[in-house]
């Protein structure tokens, strides 16, 4: 069973940031079937690192569009990035630790990254299109 299955819904419709999401939403996918198959705290790290490291690019390219086009909202988006990125940081860190905080990790990638791809992202995608990125 998927943890969270990726639809049409996710999708806001350029092609490079909707790979990024799926991605996204597949690592997730990865990290929950690790912890369900009692990986080693190794193997479940290095999913974590891998999903901080394409987070990061993947809010790079965001932003980068977002100065590139004038997007009004930029820095209140940039504000939602910074906080994420904090967040999963805070969890890496309390993996590291030996903390258990895959349960906390699943709920908190799940909920802000459909929080923020429906609601914060969707948001941009009129901007970007008047712009001609698609």
């Amino acid at each position: 069973m998927t943890f969270w299955p990726w639809s049409k819904e996710l999708e806001v419709g350029i092609g490079e940031i909707d790979e990024q999401h799926k991605w996204l939403v597949d690592t997730t996918n990865e990290l929950y079937d690790a912890m369900e198959a009692g990986a080693s705290d190794q193997h479940v790290g290095d999913i974590l690192e891998s999903l901080m490291d394409y987070t990061m690019n993947h809010f790079i390219v965001e932003e980068d569009l977002f100065n590139r086009l004038g997007y009004p909202e930029t820095e209140a988006h940039k504000a939602e990035h910074n906080k994420f990125t904090s967040q999963i940081m805070d969890l890496i860190d309390r993996h590291e630790s030996g903390e258990s905080a895959g349960d906390e990790t699943l709920s908190l990638l799940k909920e802000w990254l459909t929080h923020h791809i429906l609601k914060v992202d969707k948001a941009y995608v009129e901007h970007f299109r008047a712009h001609g990125v698609t």
